[in-house]
């Protein structure tokens, strides 16, 4: 767990002393070596569960996957973030990469944490970096708002998850990960205070996922955030959601059988209703963002039914989404960069200028629609297959959002991509390889969990 956790802390030096001309070469290079030393956790968990570095940090094969996702995502946030940045004094250039190694820090650290109070406040401290990185290098005037939406949404849904643990840890004595999910916590089933209690452990994090109805704060973020902000929110800060669900629904378990109803309606709503939403959208990111809060919605669906189908697919379905949407906001940055709008109907026809760059618009699409044999069908056959056992009155809203997010993936491809070209783009820059090894550095993890999705799903069979 310490060679990726010092490695990580040790880029900070290496930011604030590197030379001008070699800073993003060190920088690419040393985070490239971190993820590739990441690929041995994979192998290192064991059958029997958690395996421990020390007393504070472990992980099992459910974090593992997370782990690997958010060291991989470091080189690629530099890779993409590389060309506007380059523009900026050198100290402001030093402060964003720094943000994005503090951030990638924190997330080891909440990711391989054995105690939850640990976890939450790891949690609570990747807020920090991405905010700053929302206001300070975000796009349009309206990121201050999108930075205040994204702080208050998420902390007003943490104080409740906060009161809740402290509760929890008086009467267990104990908040250690390994250990609390053979414990029940003595709370009165009657009662209403272990209903309110049982809602201010989750709500935190179907706000982080987010759940349909507390998700306006992601779609402003998404859009008024640069490229990396993007990334790391579409990656890995949703997954914090997903992950703190899976911890903490193993505690609650004998109640959870009748109150999670209403939010699963809700995520199922969701996944349908942003769905439509995406339908009629005309800006590129504002898309993509939606369509991570319908993904994010069957993932919601997967966890509430605490099987182990539904676990494995949202797990599947995390790790995947990750990647396929971290890579379309790449393609929605480079069109950005060139044609200085983010409007589908003002960059249309690029496939004509850009050929390879279409295709990857094309592979990533199909990758977002969960084309076969791709880890999203995997993902979402699972999840979809969970809900039928639970109830067959699901399928025709799983149905309906599958049905869309076809239809939303082949509109952003066409309109992006296919028609005539318009006379004010026809002098754009061409694509570097920069731009191309950042798509491939996406496409093949994808690839390769195709071929062995045992590293996602290895626990739960």
């Amino acid at each position: 767990m310490l060679k990726i956790l010092i490695p990580t802390l040790m880029l900070f030096p290496t930011i604030w002393l590197s030379s001008p001309k070699w800073l993003w070469t060190n920088m690419t290079v040393h985070s490239m070596i971190i993820a590739s030393i990441s690929f041995i956790l994979i192998k290192w968990s064991l059958e029997t569960g958690w395996t421990a570095a020390n007393l504070y940090m472990a992980t099992d094969p459910l974090s593992t996957p997370l782990l690997v996702l958010t060291c991989w995502l470091l080189p690629l946030m530099i890779l993409a973030s590389q060309h506007h940045i380059k523009t900026e004094p050198i100290s402001r250039q030093r402060t964003f990469i720094a943000l994005l190694a503090s951030l990638q820090a924190s997330l080891i650290l909440a990711f391989s944490a054995t105690e939850i109070t640990m976890f939450y406040v790891m949690f609570e401290t990747t807020l920090i970096p991405t905010l700053i990185l929302i206001t300070r290098w975000g796009n349009q005037a309206e990121r201050l708002s999108a930075g205040t939406y994204f702080l208050f949404y998420t902390l007003a849904g943490s104080l409740p998850l906060l009161v809740a643990l402290m509760m929890l840890h008086q009467t267990t004595g104990t908040l250690s990960m390994p250990i609390i999910q053979y414990i029940q916590p003595p709370m009165d089933p009657n009662s209403w205070g272990d209903k309110l209690w049982w809602a201010a452990c989750l709500i935190a994090f179907l706000v982080k996922m987010p759940l349909y109805g507390i998700h306006l704060w992601l779609p402003k973020a998404h859009v008024e955030a640069p490229v990396a902000g993007s990334m790391v929110l579409a990656a890995v800060l949703l997954k914090l959601g997903g992950y703190g669900m899976m911890r903490v629904m193993v505690i609650l378990s004998p109640m959870s059988k009748d109150l999670v109803y209403p939010f699963i309606m809700l995520a199922l709503w969701g996944v349908f209703m942003t769905g439509a939403i995406c339908l009629r959208q005309s800006d590129m990111k504002s898309l993509i963002a939606y369509s991570s809060v319908s993904h994010m919605g069957l993932v919601t669906c997967g966890i509430l039914l605490q099987t182990p189908w539904g676990f494995t697919g949202a797990l599947v379905l995390m790790v995947s989404h990750g990647l396929v949407s971290s890579a379309l906001f790449c393609l929605s940055n480079t069109t950005y960069e060139r044609t200085h709008s983010r409007t589908m109907v003002l960059a249309r026809g690029l496939q004509i200028i850009f050929p390879l760059t279409a295709l990857w618009w094309f592979i990533f699409n199909l990758a977002n629609l969960a084309l076969p044999p791709l880890p999203n069908l995997m993902g979402e056959l699972m999840i979809v297959t969970a809900l039928f056992n639970w109830s067959s009155r699901t399928l025709t809203m799983t149905g309906a959002g599958i049905l869309i997010t076809a239809a939303y993936s082949l509109y952003l491809y066409m309109m992006t991509q296919r028609g005539p070209l318009p006379q004010h783009i026809t002098n754009l820059p061409p694509s570097h390889t920069r731009e191309h090894l950042l798509m491939f550095l996406h496409l093949a993890p994808v690839i390769l969990l195709m071929a062995k999705p045992e590293v996602m799903w290895g626990w739960w069979f």
